[in-house]
């Protein structure tokens, strides 16, 4: 692709095939994989309109998507108005670098400031150093918090740790 002209827009039906692409793309990045059940699953949500996670995509001028972003809104314990996790983001390695990630990011603070929400967020890998520095100009650095996770498939249903 030579040309970097592209729109960003809501994901609709048609683009099924081509969004998978990315997604799988977006899990090789993160060394991850997924059943066809959960991306069968995600894709459903996407495209609900009474499910709270949303998607975007980049699409070039000649039609082929070339960026994602999925993100949801939820409440919060600090604020009265929902606060919005910006899940997944994702633009094809072949054009990182043309204004996409960004786009996608801006696109998703400005639906957040349409719908009122307090504050959108993300995380990232450590190691993801060129993500972080677009990441620190639009926010200006992170908030200082260290992210911890508990993957609940490590305990059997009753068990805790």
């Amino acid at each position: 692709m030579t040309s970097h002209a592209f729109s960003i827009r809501p994901a609709v039906d048609e683009d099924r095939a081509q969004w998978e692409s990315l997604w799988q793309g977006y899990l090789e990045f993160y060394r991850s994989s997924l059943t066809a059940t959960v991306t069968d699953t995600l894709w459903r949500r996407i495209l609900d309109p009474a499910n709270e996670i949303q998607g975007r995509v980049a699409v070039a001028g000649s039609g082929e998507l070339v960026g994602l972003v999925h993100f949801l809104p939820h409440a919060h314990t600090w604020y009265a108005n929902p606060v919005c996790y910006l899940n997944d983001l994702y633009v094809n390695p072949k054009i990182r670098g043309g204004g996409i990630g960004r786009a996608l990011i801006e696109a998703v603070i400005e639906h957040a400031k349409q719908q009122g929400w307090a504050e959108v967020y993300w995380h990232t890998q450590h190691h993801n150093a060129v993500a972080r520095v677009l990441y620190d100009k639009i926010t200006g650095g992170t908030d200082g918090f260290v992210n911890y996770c508990v993957d609940m498939s490590r305990y059997p249903q009753g068990d805790g740790p």
